[in-house]
């Protein structure tokens, strides 16, 4: 079992930064492919990116490539979320969700995909 607990969020300017994190709490960390999804009001949540167990692979959804980039840092059990250049339409909460994986390089896009979730962190950018 894994407790994730996500924190960054706020309320930014067009074009500002921010930079989420996932403190996952449990044993063997190491184990678990990570993702960051977002859900807007009255939208689906949807998958921003993933990253692999060793942080050898990532993905980003279209929308997001070359502004944010997900990381991770096995040795202190946190994944990371860097967003820059930030637009209205990322508005969402932000959640960061874990399952346990066999390989170490494969990474999970789908939402019925993650066995954990976190509660969720606000992200409001504005115009």
């Amino acid at each position: 079992q894994v407790q994730l607990v996500e924190s960054g969020g706020g309320l930014v300017q067009a074009g500002g930064s921010l930079r989420l994190t996932c403190a996952a709490s449990g044993r063997a960390f190491n184990m678990y492919a990570m993702g960051w999804f977002r859900q807007a009001p009255g939208k689906e949540r949807e998958c921003v990116s993933v990253i692999s167990r060793n942080a050898g692979n990532t993905y980003y959804t279209d929308s997001v490539k070359g502004r944010f980039t997900i990381s991770r840092d096995n040795a202190k059990n946190t994944v990371y979320l860097q967003m820059n250049s930030l637009q209205p339409e990322d508005t969402a909460v932000y959640y960061c969700a874990a399952r346990a994986a066999t390989s170490g390089t494969r990474t999970f896009r789908r939402r019925s995909e993650y066995d954990y979730w976190g509660q969720g962190t606000q992200v409001t950018v504005s115009s």
